[in-house]
């Protein structure tokens, strides 16, 4: 295939998937249907299936370019240069807050919307979603491990069961935050990590 030809294919696929994403963070995966991505993406449906064979293979695939990106931003976060590891872990809980609005999370907040939701609907979709969450919690196990050897945090119990914890606390409060439509709930998961990682005010 020339060059140009697979680079173009490779934009209309990205679209597609764009498209996706930012929808279903606002409306979850079952209430936006073939024809809305369809137009919001500006491709005909024999598109569409030529690069997925059913919608369910389309949310796979949104979840992995979601996760893709979101553990390669991590990654960048606990890699910041000049700065603690505990800084840097509050940098990255500090974007959750800031980048998972209940107003408008610009498709940020995926693994929060459709974590229950595809669960029990798709067998694929839930093991991507548990891959991409696992990504998440494996990273923060090693920057925790990576604190408590520099000293700039310390824990109660290991690095994986606070990673775990952590996690949890901030996907709850994420779901907190939709119900209540405002932040207290993270500026409670903010103190409540702080605690947990032994961290002044």
């Amino acid at each position: 295939m020339p060059k140009a030809i697979a680079s173009e294919s490779t934009d209309t696929r990205d679209n597609i998937l764009a498209a996706g994403q930012r929808m279903m963070a606002a409306k979850g995966f079952t209430a936006v249907g073939l024809n809305e991505i369809l137009t919001t993406s500006g491709v005909p449906k024999g598109s569409f299936y030529h690069y997925f064979s059913s919608k369910e293979a389309y949310g796979e695939a949104v979840l992995h370019g979601y996760f893709d990106e979101y553990l390669a931003d991590i990654d960048r976060t606990l890699a910041a240069p000049e700065q603690t590891m505990a800084q840097r872990l509050m940098t990255y809980f500090a974007s959750w807050r800031d980048t998972q609005s209940f107003l408008d999370c610009q498709g940020k907040c995926l693994a929060v919307k459709l974590g229950a939701e595809v669960a029990d609907m798709s067998e694929p979709m839930r093991l991507a979603m548990k891959q991409g969450t696992s990504g998440i919690v494996e990273r923060l196990a090693k920057a925790i491990e990576a604190g408590v050897a520099e000293g700039s945090l310390s824990v109660d119990e290991s690095a994986e069961e606070t990673a775990q914890s952590l996690y949890q606390l901030w996907m709850g409060a994420s779901v907190m935050v939709k119900i209540a439509r405002h932040g207290d709930p993270f500026e409670t998961a903010l103190k409540t990590t702080r605690r947990i990682l032994h961290l002044s005010p």
